[in-house]
Protein backbone atom coordinates (compact mmCIF):
# COMPACT_ATOMS: atom_id res chain seq x y z
CA UNK A 1 0.00 0.00 0.00
CA UNK A 2 1.34 3.40 -0.90
CA UNK A 3 2.25 5.59 2.05
CA UNK A 4 0.95 8.80 0.57
CA UNK A 5 -2.42 10.47 0.44
CA UNK A 6 -3.75 11.53 -2.95
CA UNK A 7 -6.25 14.35 -2.68
CA UNK A 8 -9.27 14.20 -4.95
CA UNK A 9 -8.65 17.62 -6.31
CA UNK A 10 -5.04 17.73 -7.59
CA UNK A 11 -3.34 20.88 -8.78
CA UNK A 12 -0.84 19.35 -11.18
CA UNK A 13 -0.04 22.55 -12.99
CA UNK A 14 0.67 24.31 -9.72
CA UNK A 15 2.99 21.50 -8.78
CA UNK A 16 4.79 21.79 -12.11
CA UNK A 17 5.20 25.53 -11.63
CA UNK A 18 6.56 25.10 -8.15
CA UNK A 19 9.01 22.42 -9.29
CA UNK A 20 10.30 24.67 -12.05
CA UNK A 21 10.73 27.49 -9.57
CA UNK A 22 12.23 25.52 -6.69
CA UNK A 23 14.38 23.09 -8.68
CA UNK A 24 15.57 24.84 -11.84
CA UNK A 25 18.29 22.31 -12.66
CA UNK A 26 17.32 19.50 -15.06
CA UNK A 27 17.80 15.85 -14.32
CA UNK A 28 16.96 13.17 -16.84
CA UNK A 29 14.72 10.24 -15.85
CA UNK A 30 17.08 7.89 -17.70
CA UNK A 31 15.86 4.65 -19.20
CA UNK A 32 12.14 5.45 -18.97
CA UNK A 33 10.34 5.19 -22.34
CA UNK A 34 8.53 8.28 -23.53
CA UNK A 35 8.49 11.37 -25.69
CA UNK A 36 11.44 13.52 -26.58
CA UNK A 37 10.85 17.24 -26.06
CA UNK A 38 9.07 18.76 -29.06
CA UNK A 39 10.47 22.17 -28.17
CA UNK A 40 13.66 23.03 -26.33
CA UNK A 41 11.95 25.65 -24.18
CA UNK A 42 8.44 24.25 -23.70
CA UNK A 43 9.16 20.52 -23.88
CA UNK A 44 5.89 18.71 -24.73
CA UNK A 45 3.60 21.53 -23.63
CA UNK A 46 2.22 22.06 -27.14
CA UNK A 47 1.51 18.31 -27.39
CA UNK A 48 -0.60 18.59 -24.22
CA UNK A 49 -2.45 21.64 -25.55
CA UNK A 50 -3.08 19.86 -28.89
CA UNK A 51 -4.69 16.90 -27.10
CA UNK A 52 -7.10 19.24 -25.32
CA UNK A 53 -6.20 18.34 -21.76
CA UNK A 54 -3.47 16.77 -19.68
CA UNK A 55 -5.68 13.70 -19.16
CA UNK A 56 -6.15 13.11 -22.90
CA UNK A 57 -2.43 13.58 -23.42
CA UNK A 58 -1.68 10.97 -20.74
CA UNK A 59 -4.13 8.49 -22.30
CA UNK A 60 -2.22 8.76 -25.59
CA UNK A 61 1.17 8.65 -23.84
CA UNK A 62 0.43 5.41 -21.98
CA UNK A 63 -1.17 3.79 -25.01
CA UNK A 64 2.10 4.33 -26.86
CA UNK A 65 4.70 3.72 -24.15
CA UNK A 66 3.05 1.51 -21.51
CA UNK A 67 2.34 1.94 -17.78
CA UNK A 68 5.53 3.89 -16.99
CA UNK A 69 6.18 6.73 -19.43
CA UNK A 70 7.99 10.06 -19.55
CA UNK A 71 7.60 13.43 -21.21
CA UNK A 72 8.99 16.94 -20.81
CA UNK A 73 7.48 19.98 -19.20
CA UNK A 74 9.74 22.85 -20.15
CA UNK A 75 13.27 21.64 -19.61
CA UNK A 76 12.38 19.07 -17.00
CA UNK A 77 11.53 15.39 -17.41
CA UNK A 78 8.22 14.16 -15.96
CA UNK A 79 7.35 10.53 -15.20
CA UNK A 80 3.75 9.31 -15.42
CA UNK A 81 2.41 6.13 -13.84
CA UNK A 82 -0.63 4.61 -15.56
CA UNK A 83 -1.51 1.36 -13.79
CA UNK A 84 -2.39 0.13 -10.31
CA UNK A 85 0.66 -2.14 -10.12
CA UNK A 86 3.07 0.69 -10.83
CA UNK A 87 1.32 3.07 -8.44
CA UNK A 88 1.56 0.45 -5.71
CA UNK A 89 5.33 0.43 -6.09
CA UNK A 90 5.75 4.18 -5.86
CA UNK A 91 6.50 4.89 -2.22
CA UNK A 92 7.07 8.45 -1.09
CA UNK A 93 8.58 8.86 2.40
CA UNK A 94 6.97 12.24 3.06
CA UNK A 95 3.91 11.38 5.16
CA UNK A 96 3.12 14.84 6.48
CA UNK A 97 2.24 16.95 3.44
CA UNK A 98 -0.04 16.68 0.47
CA UNK A 99 1.13 17.89 -2.92
CA UNK A 100 -2.15 19.40 -4.09
CA UNK A 101 -2.79 21.40 -0.92
CA UNK A 102 0.84 22.48 -0.68
CA UNK A 103 1.03 23.65 -4.28
CA UNK A 104 -2.39 25.32 -4.29
CA UNK A 105 -1.30 27.34 -1.27
CA UNK A 106 2.03 28.03 -2.94
CA UNK A 107 0.27 29.44 -6.01
CA UNK A 108 -1.98 31.59 -3.86
CA UNK A 109 1.05 32.84 -1.92
CA UNK A 110 0.14 30.95 1.25
CA UNK A 111 2.20 28.95 3.72
CA UNK A 112 1.49 25.21 3.53
CA UNK A 113 2.22 24.58 7.20
CA UNK A 114 2.46 26.54 10.42
CA UNK A 115 6.06 27.53 9.80
CA UNK A 116 7.58 25.06 12.25
CA UNK A 117 8.17 21.90 10.27
CA UNK A 118 6.52 18.53 9.78
CA UNK A 119 4.88 18.27 13.22
CA UNK A 120 3.13 21.60 12.91
CA UNK A 121 2.08 20.80 9.35
CA UNK A 122 0.49 17.56 10.48
CA UNK A 123 -1.26 19.35 13.35
CA UNK A 124 -2.68 21.89 10.93
CA UNK A 125 -3.89 19.13 8.66
CA UNK A 126 -5.65 17.43 11.58
CA UNK A 127 -7.34 20.71 12.53
CA UNK A 128 -8.51 21.10 8.92
CA UNK A 129 -9.97 17.59 8.77
CA UNK A 130 -11.59 18.01 12.18
CA UNK A 131 -13.17 21.28 11.05
CA UNK A 132 -14.81 19.54 8.08
CA UNK A 133 -16.04 16.67 10.26
CA UNK A 134 -17.46 19.03 12.89
CA UNK A 135 -19.27 21.11 10.29
CA UNK A 136 -21.04 18.00 8.98
CA UNK A 137 -21.98 16.74 12.43
CA UNK A 138 -23.23 20.09 13.70
CA UNK A 139 -25.09 21.10 10.55
CA UNK A 140 -26.46 17.86 9.17
CA UNK A 141 -30.12 18.96 9.64
CA UNK A 142 -29.37 22.16 7.70
CA UNK A 143 -27.82 20.19 4.84
CA UNK A 144 -30.81 17.82 4.79
CA UNK A 145 -33.18 20.80 4.68
CA UNK A 146 -31.41 22.30 1.66
CA UNK A 147 -31.54 18.97 -0.17
CA UNK A 148 -35.22 18.47 0.67
CA UNK A 149 -36.02 21.94 -0.67
CA UNK A 150 -34.32 21.11 -3.97
CA UNK A 151 -36.10 17.75 -4.32
CA UNK A 152 -39.44 19.41 -3.48
CA UNK A 153 -38.78 21.89 -6.28
CA UNK A 154 -38.11 19.03 -8.69
CA UNK A 155 -41.33 17.30 -7.55
CA UNK A 156 -43.28 20.39 -8.61
CA UNK A 157 -42.00 20.22 -12.19
CA UNK A 158 -44.16 18.75 -14.99
CA UNK A 159 -42.96 15.32 -16.11
CA UNK A 160 -41.91 16.73 -19.47
CA UNK A 161 -39.78 19.53 -18.05
CA UNK A 162 -36.05 19.25 -18.65
CA UNK A 163 -34.10 19.88 -15.44
CA UNK A 164 -30.52 21.24 -15.80
CA UNK A 165 -28.36 19.22 -13.41
CA UNK A 166 -25.28 21.43 -13.50
CA UNK A 167 -27.17 24.62 -12.72
CA UNK A 168 -29.21 23.10 -9.89
CA UNK A 169 -26.53 20.97 -8.27
CA UNK A 170 -23.78 23.56 -8.45
CA UNK A 171 -26.20 25.87 -6.67
CA UNK A 172 -26.83 23.22 -4.02
CA UNK A 173 -23.09 22.69 -3.55
CA UNK A 174 -22.41 26.42 -3.24
CA UNK A 175 -25.13 26.88 -0.63
CA UNK A 176 -24.10 23.79 1.33
CA UNK A 177 -20.38 24.52 1.40
CA UNK A 178 -20.69 28.22 2.17
CA UNK A 179 -23.22 27.78 4.97
CA UNK A 180 -21.45 24.81 6.57
CA UNK A 181 -18.03 26.43 6.17
CA UNK A 182 -18.75 30.08 6.86
CA UNK A 183 -22.08 30.30 8.66
CA UNK A 184 -25.43 32.02 8.42
CA UNK A 185 -24.12 35.05 6.53
CA UNK A 186 -24.46 32.88 3.43
CA UNK A 187 -28.16 32.28 3.90
CA UNK A 188 -28.35 35.51 1.94
CA UNK A 189 -28.49 34.63 -1.76
CA UNK A 190 -26.67 37.87 -2.60
CA UNK A 191 -23.64 36.69 -0.63
CA UNK A 192 -23.73 33.29 -2.35
CA UNK A 193 -23.93 34.90 -5.81
CA UNK A 194 -20.96 37.15 -5.03
CA UNK A 195 -19.03 34.17 -3.67
CA UNK A 196 -19.80 32.12 -6.78
CA UNK A 197 -18.62 34.89 -9.13
CA UNK A 198 -15.22 35.08 -7.45
CA UNK A 199 -14.98 31.31 -6.95
CA UNK A 200 -15.56 30.68 -10.67
CA UNK A 201 -12.99 33.29 -11.71
CA UNK A 202 -10.30 31.79 -9.46
CA UNK A 203 -11.03 28.15 -10.27
CA UNK A 204 -11.21 28.61 -14.04
CA UNK A 205 -7.76 30.17 -14.16
CA UNK A 206 -6.23 27.56 -11.87
CA UNK A 207 -7.61 24.87 -14.16
CA UNK A 208 -6.72 26.50 -17.46
CA UNK A 209 -4.57 29.61 -17.42
CA UNK A 210 -1.61 28.06 -15.65
CA UNK A 211 -1.45 25.10 -18.04
CA UNK A 212 -0.99 26.96 -21.31
CA UNK A 213 0.59 30.12 -19.88
CA UNK A 214 -2.27 32.19 -21.26
CA UNK A 215 -2.97 33.92 -17.95
CA UNK A 216 0.45 35.58 -17.89
CA UNK A 217 -0.01 36.68 -21.50
CA UNK A 218 -3.32 38.45 -20.82
CA UNK A 219 -3.18 41.42 -18.47
CA UNK A 220 -6.97 41.70 -18.41
CA UNK A 221 -7.47 38.06 -17.41
CA UNK A 222 -4.73 38.26 -14.82
CA UNK A 223 -6.25 41.42 -13.40
CA UNK A 224 -9.68 39.77 -13.22
CA UNK A 225 -8.17 36.75 -11.44
CA UNK A 226 -6.24 38.86 -8.92
CA UNK A 227 -9.29 41.01 -8.19
CA UNK A 228 -11.43 37.93 -7.58
CA UNK A 229 -8.78 36.42 -5.32
CA UNK A 230 -8.46 39.64 -3.33
CA UNK A 231 -12.22 39.96 -2.90
CA UNK A 232 -12.50 36.32 -1.80
CA UNK A 233 -9.72 36.75 0.74
CA UNK A 234 -11.36 39.90 2.12
CA UNK A 235 -14.68 38.06 2.46
CA UNK A 236 -13.09 35.12 4.28
CA UNK A 237 -11.17 37.42 6.66
CA UNK A 238 -14.36 39.34 7.35
CA UNK A 239 -16.25 36.12 8.10
CA UNK A 240 -13.50 34.94 10.49
CA UNK A 241 -13.65 38.20 12.43
CA UNK A 242 -17.44 38.04 12.64
CA UNK A 243 -17.44 34.43 13.83
CA UNK A 244 -15.08 35.20 16.71
CA UNK A 245 -17.95 36.99 18.44
CA UNK A 246 -20.58 34.32 17.74
CA UNK A 247 -21.86 32.17 20.61
CA UNK A 248 -22.99 29.38 18.29
CA UNK A 249 -19.68 27.81 17.20
CA UNK A 250 -20.80 25.15 14.72
CA UNK A 251 -19.26 25.72 11.28
CA UNK A 252 -15.92 24.91 9.64
CA UNK A 253 -14.29 28.26 10.31
CA UNK A 254 -15.22 28.08 14.02
CA UNK A 255 -13.06 25.00 14.56
CA UNK A 256 -10.14 26.75 12.87
CA UNK A 257 -10.63 29.79 15.10
CA UNK A 258 -10.57 27.61 18.22
CA UNK A 259 -7.13 26.25 17.27
CA UNK A 260 -3.75 27.95 17.39
CA UNK A 261 -3.97 29.12 13.79
CA UNK A 262 -3.43 32.77 13.01
CA UNK A 263 -6.16 34.81 11.35
CA UNK A 264 -4.26 34.56 8.08
CA UNK A 265 -3.98 30.78 8.30
CA UNK A 266 -7.71 30.52 9.04
CA UNK A 267 -8.39 32.47 5.86
CA UNK A 268 -6.03 30.28 3.83
CA UNK A 269 -7.60 27.01 4.96
CA UNK A 270 -11.09 28.44 4.40
CA UNK A 271 -10.05 29.34 0.86
CA UNK A 272 -8.79 25.83 0.13
CA UNK A 273 -11.92 24.15 1.47
CA UNK A 274 -14.42 26.45 -0.23
CA UNK A 275 -12.60 26.34 -3.56
CA UNK A 276 -12.15 22.57 -3.69
CA UNK A 277 -15.24 21.60 -1.70
CA UNK A 278 -17.70 23.33 -4.00
CA UNK A 279 -16.30 21.87 -7.22
CA UNK A 280 -15.92 18.29 -5.95
CA UNK A 281 -19.33 18.24 -4.27
CA UNK A 282 -21.14 19.71 -7.25
CA UNK A 283 -19.60 17.38 -9.80
CA UNK A 284 -19.96 14.23 -7.71
CA UNK A 285 -23.69 15.02 -7.39
CA UNK A 286 -24.05 15.93 -11.08
CA UNK A 287 -22.40 12.74 -12.33
CA UNK A 288 -24.22 10.53 -9.81
CA UNK A 289 -27.67 11.75 -10.85
CA UNK A 290 -26.69 11.61 -14.52
CA UNK A 291 -25.54 7.98 -14.30
CA UNK A 292 -28.65 7.03 -12.31
CA UNK A 293 -30.77 8.49 -15.12
CA UNK A 294 -29.14 6.03 -17.52
CA UNK A 295 -30.01 2.92 -15.48
CA UNK A 296 -33.46 2.15 -14.14
CA UNK A 297 -32.06 -1.09 -12.69
CA UNK A 298 -29.51 0.76 -10.52
CA UNK A 299 -32.15 3.24 -9.39
CA UNK A 300 -34.47 0.44 -8.28
CA UNK A 301 -31.72 -1.43 -6.44
CA UNK A 302 -30.75 1.76 -4.64
CA UNK A 303 -34.42 2.46 -3.84
CA UNK A 304 -34.79 -0.97 -2.25
CA UNK A 305 -31.74 -0.43 -0.03
CA UNK A 306 -32.97 2.99 1.05
CA UNK A 307 -36.39 1.57 1.96
CA UNK A 308 -34.83 -1.30 3.93
CA UNK A 309 -32.35 0.83 5.87
CA UNK A 310 -34.27 4.09 6.31
CA UNK A 311 -37.93 3.15 5.94
CA UNK A 312 -39.90 6.39 6.00
CA UNK A 313 -37.29 8.24 8.08
CA UNK A 314 -34.94 10.82 6.60
CA UNK A 315 -31.31 9.83 6.24
CA UNK A 316 -29.06 10.49 9.24
CA UNK A 317 -25.31 10.48 9.77
CA UNK A 318 -25.40 7.25 11.77
CA UNK A 319 -27.36 5.48 9.00
CA UNK A 320 -25.04 6.47 6.13
CA UNK A 321 -22.48 3.69 6.79
CA UNK A 322 -25.29 1.14 6.39
CA UNK A 323 -26.04 2.34 2.86
CA UNK A 324 -23.48 0.08 1.21
CA UNK A 325 -25.01 0.05 -2.25
CA UNK A 326 -25.27 3.83 -2.21
CA UNK A 327 -21.54 3.90 -1.45
CA UNK A 328 -20.97 1.58 -4.42
CA UNK A 329 -22.99 3.91 -6.65
CA UNK A 330 -20.84 6.88 -5.61
CA UNK A 331 -17.61 4.91 -6.00
CA UNK A 332 -18.64 3.88 -9.49
CA UNK A 333 -19.61 7.47 -10.26
CA UNK A 334 -16.11 8.66 -9.32
CA UNK A 335 -14.54 5.85 -11.37
CA UNK A 336 -16.69 6.15 -14.50
CA UNK A 337 -16.59 9.95 -14.58
CA UNK A 338 -12.84 9.98 -13.77
CA UNK A 339 -13.77 12.67 -11.26
CA UNK A 340 -10.16 13.68 -10.60
CA UNK A 341 -8.17 12.43 -13.59
CA UNK A 342 -4.67 13.43 -12.50
CA UNK A 343 -2.64 13.63 -9.30
CA UNK A 344 1.05 14.26 -8.71
CA UNK A 345 4.01 14.03 -6.35
CA UNK A 346 7.50 15.42 -6.26
CA UNK A 347 10.01 12.57 -5.92
CA UNK A 348 11.78 13.59 -2.71
CA UNK A 349 14.31 10.75 -2.72
CA UNK A 350 15.49 8.52 -5.54
CA UNK A 351 12.94 5.77 -6.18
CA UNK A 352 12.28 2.81 -8.44
CA UNK A 353 9.24 1.50 -10.30
CA UNK A 354 9.72 -1.82 -12.08
CA UNK A 355 13.23 -1.60 -13.48
CA UNK A 356 13.04 2.18 -13.88
CA UNK A 357 14.96 4.51 -11.57
CA UNK A 358 13.18 7.80 -10.78
CA UNK A 359 15.73 10.45 -9.76
CA UNK A 360 15.23 12.77 -6.82
CA UNK A 361 13.27 15.95 -7.61
CA UNK A 362 11.46 14.37 -10.57
CA UNK A 363 7.80 15.28 -10.96
CA UNK A 364 5.79 12.03 -10.87
CA UNK A 365 2.26 12.16 -12.23
CA UNK A 366 -0.42 9.64 -11.30
CA UNK A 367 -2.55 9.21 -14.42
CA UNK A 368 -5.67 8.36 -12.40
CA UNK A 369 -8.00 8.83 -15.36
CA UNK A 370 -6.00 6.22 -17.26
CA UNK A 371 -5.96 3.82 -14.30
CA UNK A 372 -9.69 4.20 -13.65
CA UNK A 373 -10.43 3.02 -17.21
CA UNK A 374 -7.76 0.29 -17.34
CA UNK A 375 -9.28 -2.99 -18.55
CA UNK A 376 -6.62 -4.92 -16.63
CA UNK A 377 -8.05 -3.58 -13.37
CA UNK A 378 -11.75 -3.04 -14.19
CA UNK A 379 -13.87 -5.41 -16.26
CA UNK A 380 -15.77 -3.55 -19.03
CA UNK A 381 -14.28 -0.30 -17.71
CA UNK A 382 -16.53 2.10 -19.66
CA UNK A 383 -19.71 0.57 -18.25
CA UNK A 384 -21.43 2.11 -15.21
CA UNK A 385 -21.72 -0.89 -12.88
CA UNK A 386 -21.86 -0.29 -9.10
CA UNK A 387 -21.92 -4.06 -8.52
CA UNK A 388 -18.20 -4.23 -9.37
CA UNK A 389 -17.48 -2.79 -5.90
CA UNK A 390 -18.88 -5.91 -4.27
CA UNK A 391 -15.48 -7.42 -5.07
CA UNK A 392 -12.72 -6.81 -2.54
CA UNK A 393 -10.11 -6.39 -5.28
CA UNK A 394 -12.04 -3.45 -6.74
CA UNK A 395 -12.38 -1.81 -3.33
CA UNK A 396 -8.66 -2.24 -2.65
CA UNK A 397 -7.69 -0.72 -6.00
CA UNK A 398 -10.05 2.19 -5.42
CA UNK A 399 -8.62 2.83 -1.97
CA UNK A 400 -5.07 2.63 -3.31
CA UNK A 401 -5.89 5.44 -5.73
CA UNK A 402 -6.91 7.65 -2.81
CA UNK A 403 -10.68 7.68 -3.36
CA UNK A 404 -11.87 5.82 -0.27
CA UNK A 405 -10.85 4.84 3.24
CA UNK A 406 -8.26 6.77 5.21
CA UNK A 407 -6.52 7.90 2.03
CA UNK A 408 -9.54 9.83 0.74
CA UNK A 409 -9.20 13.59 0.99
CA UNK A 410 -11.52 15.38 3.44
CA UNK A 411 -13.18 17.37 0.64
CA UNK A 412 -14.18 14.13 -1.08
CA UNK A 413 -15.54 12.68 2.19
CA UNK A 414 -17.60 15.86 2.57
CA UNK A 415 -18.87 15.48 -1.00
CA UNK A 416 -19.81 11.82 -0.40
CA UNK A 417 -21.95 12.88 2.56
CA UNK A 418 -23.80 15.55 0.59
CA UNK A 419 -24.28 13.19 -2.37
CA UNK A 420 -25.61 10.43 -0.09
CA UNK A 421 -28.16 12.82 1.40
CA UNK A 422 -29.16 13.92 -2.10
CA UNK A 423 -29.59 10.40 -3.50
CA UNK A 424 -31.39 9.06 -0.41
CA UNK A 425 -33.90 11.91 -0.61
CA UNK A 426 -34.28 12.02 -4.39
CA UNK A 427 -34.54 8.33 -5.22
CA UNK A 428 -37.23 7.61 -2.60
CA UNK A 429 -39.48 10.31 -4.06
CA UNK A 430 -38.69 10.50 -7.76
CA UNK A 431 -37.50 8.49 -10.72
CA UNK A 432 -34.88 10.20 -12.85
CA UNK A 433 -34.89 9.81 -16.64
CA UNK A 434 -32.30 10.62 -19.25
CA UNK A 435 -33.30 13.10 -21.97
CA UNK A 436 -33.20 11.21 -25.27
CA UNK A 437 -30.72 12.32 -27.88
CA UNK A 438 -28.48 14.04 -25.37
CA UNK A 439 -24.75 13.51 -25.87
CA UNK A 440 -22.54 13.98 -22.82
CA UNK A 441 -19.09 15.43 -23.49
CA UNK A 442 -16.51 15.63 -20.72
CA UNK A 443 -14.12 18.45 -19.90
CA UNK A 444 -11.17 16.92 -18.05
CA UNK A 445 -9.24 19.56 -16.13
CA UNK A 446 -8.53 19.37 -12.41
CA UNK A 447 -11.99 17.87 -11.95
CA UNK A 448 -13.97 16.22 -14.76
CA UNK A 449 -17.10 18.20 -15.57
CA UNK A 450 -19.70 18.09 -18.34
CA UNK A 451 -18.78 20.49 -21.16
CA UNK A 452 -22.38 21.65 -21.25
CA UNK A 453 -25.26 21.30 -18.85
CA UNK A 454 -26.82 17.85 -18.72
CA UNK A 455 -30.59 17.46 -18.52
CA UNK A 456 -32.98 14.99 -16.93
CA UNK A 457 -36.71 14.62 -16.43
CA UNK A 458 -38.33 13.32 -13.24
CA UNK A 459 -41.52 11.44 -12.41
CA UNK A 460 -43.07 10.88 -9.00
CA UNK A 461 -42.90 7.43 -7.42
CA UNK A 462 -46.32 5.91 -6.86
Amino acid sequence: MLDFVIFAVTFVIILVGAVLYLYPSSRRASGIPGLNPADEKDGNLQDIVNKGSLHEFLVSLHQEFGPVASFWFGGRPVVSLGSVDQLRQHINPNRTTDSSETMLKSLLGYQSGMGGGATETMMRKKVYESAIGNSLTNNFPLMLKMVEELVAKWRSFPETQHTPLCAHLLGLAMKTVTQLALGRRFKDDTEVIRFRKNHDAIWSEIGKGYLDGSLEKSSSRKGHYETALSEMESTLLSVARERKTQDNQTVFVDTLLQSNLTERQVMEDSMVFTLAGCVITANLCIWAVHFLSTSEEVQEKLYQELEEVLGSDPVSLDKIPQLRYCQQVLNETVRTAKLTPVAARLQEVEGKVDQHVIPKETLVIYALGVVLQDANTWSIPYRFDPDRFEEESARKSFSLLGFSGNQACPELRFAYTVATVLLSTLVRQLKVHQVKGQVMEVKSELVSTPKDDTWVTVTKRS
